[in-house]
């Protein structure tokens, strides 16, 4: 397997487009992006588990009811969220007009949104660029389209990997976005992924929740989970490799692990790229009892704004971590726990450890820090990914809709 660049635009018969429409008061900005497929795709989807739902969650999941897609719009700086019906009519609208201008069925257009919540979509904007949008597609504009999905992210998000099934190049392709409000569980967090490799739905549809319960599922910025939320896959069969089914296994795992590693890939970007971030913070956790426990323990470690805060500072503070473990619902016994950041143990079996200072001292002025938890009590395991915690994350969320 090989990382190439391309993304979504990496696979064969996709182009993307991203440009200016209004949305976004900064016209230096882009705000709508499409990406489409010359040919029909088998597609699949995984949504936000908050009971929040924007328009566009709503209008994508009747859409892939039937598994089957042929474009992606999204647009920035506005979730249609909390817009009642008249936000449910626009994103209807938005896929209509998109659908007309490429001359597809409705149905096979799909819809995201990211941005403030509970303002109408300026729809005379949006729709009077489409066209535009449509005229600008190709094969080289996937990170127009990627530029076009951000909102306070400072990194552009995409990545792209071919690897041989039954000796056919295959490529998968993919952007994303997000860095705050990130707490998935299928925050805001979007991902697109796009490939030319021949699988039926029943796989695709297994491979995508498998990558992105292990990957985007496993990061957190500040613990909170958007309203929009959404993770896109089309296949288009392009490669002409023979199609991947549950049942042709070396194919399948040979699949699944291209994908996972695109996404996990993603993942840590968006991580590392949480608002106000200075270091991308991962927490291992081993010895839990079981799968649950383990993903417990990990997730309130993620999510303790005081450990963040520590790792932000360079503090060494095993206490807080503990504290977050013995909060988390996972099975703990205090005596058979032990804490280490990096290679050096702080916590040991219940009791501080004689760290070496001046090894965390500079393990911890490092912008990417390990932090690795043995419960000790099982063969269970987990490895999250968050970030640390600055004054600037504050100053992005108090000023965000001015």
């Amino acid at each position: 397997m090989k990382m190439i660049k391309g993304g979504v635009c990496a696979p064969k018969g996709f182009l993307a487009s991203g440009i200016y429409s209004g949305i976004k008061k900064n016209a230096f900005s882009k705000d709508l992006a499409l990406i489409f497929s010359e040919a029909i795709c088998t597609a699949a989807g995984v949504f936000t588990t908050n009971k929040i739902r924007a328009a566009c969650i709503k209008i994508s999941g009747v859409h892939l009811k039937n598994n089957k897609a042929q474009a992606i719009i999204v647009n920035s700086g506005n979730a249609n969220c909390c817009t009642g019906e008249q936000g449910f009519r626009d994103a209807e609208q938005t896929a209509e007009v998109v659908a007309r201008a490429l001359d597809l069925k409705a149905s096979l257009v799909l819809i995201s949104s990211t941005g403030v919540i509970g303002k109408l979509m300026p729809m005379a904007k949006l729709i009077n660029h489409i066209p535009a949008l449509v005229e600008q597609l190709n094969t080289r504009k996937s990170r127009n389209a990627a530029e076009a999905i951000m909102t306070t992210d400072k990194v552009v998000k995409e990545a792209a990997i071919s690897f041989k099934i039954g000796g056919r190049k295959v490529t998968i392709g993919a952007i994303a976005k997000g860095s705050g409000m990130i707490y998935p569980n299928m925050a805001t967090m979007l991902g697109f992924v796009t490939t030319d490799v021949a699988i039926d739905v029943a796989a695709l549809k297994a491979a995508l929740k498998c990558c992105v319960n292990n990957t985007f599922n496993c990061i957190s910025v500040d613990g909170d989970t958007s309203t929009n939320d959404m993770v896109l896959i089309l296949a288009n069969a392009a490669a002409g490799n023979k199609r991947i089914t549950l049942n042709a296994k070396a194919d399948f795992e040979k699949f699944k692990n291209a994908l996972m590693q695109v996404l996990l890939y993603l993942a840590k970007k968006i991580a590392k790229d949480g608002e106000g971030a200075t270091k991308l913070i991962q927490v291992c956790v081993k010895g839990a009892l079981n799968d649950k426990d383990a993903r417990r323990a990990a997730a309130t470690v993620c999510n303790s704004n005081l450990v963040k805060t520590a790792i932000y500072g360079e503090d060494a503070n095993w206490g807080r971590i503990a504290a977050a473990l013995g909060r988390s619902k996972a099975a703990l016994k205090e005596e058979k726990l032990s804490i280490y950041i990096d290679r050096v143990k702080i916590f040991s079996k219940g009791l501080p450890a004689d760290a070496d200072e001046g090894a965390l001292k500079n393990i911890l002025s490092k912008d990417e820090i390990k932090i690795t938890v043995d419960l000790g009590l099982g063969k269970a395991g987990i490895t999250m990914w968050t970030c640390d915690l600055s004054e600037e994350y504050v100053r992005i969320n108090a000023k965000y809709r001015t």
